[in-house]
């Protein structure tokens, strides 16, 4: 089993049902240490608002999301419906959880 730690569109029922044909089941945690910025992405019909996870230089700066367990397909499928804007990274959540993340990719 993977964890994906989520705190953006892949929380939302119809996001998960498109990309993993399943509704997740997860727990709250938070990642310190990280800040959301507003970020642009090209699609079919124009620039959508997103937002992506980037280190923050405030310590006590802090992500609110959910932890979800998947599995490795699943995992694969998220990096498909994920942007190239978007790369992956494990990290620790507070609760000492190890997650992958999708965060800028630089």
């Amino acid at each position: 089993m993977e964890k994906i730690f989520s705190y953006g569109t892949l929380q939302s029922r119809e996001i998960q049902m498109q990309v993993f044909n399943k509704v997740l089941t997860g727990t709250r945690d938070q990642l310190s240490g990280y800040k959301l910025k507003d970020l642009q992405i090209e699609e079919e019909f124009g620039m959508t608002d997103y937002f992506v996870a980037v280190p923050s230089e405030n310590i006590s700066d802090y992500i609110k999301g959910i932890v979800f367990d998947i599995s490795s397909s699943d995992l694969a499928k998220a990096d498909l419906f994920e942007s190239n804007s978007y790369k992956r990274v494990q990290i620790t959540l507070k609760s000492g959880t190890i997650a992958w993340i999708y965060i800028e990719n630089l």
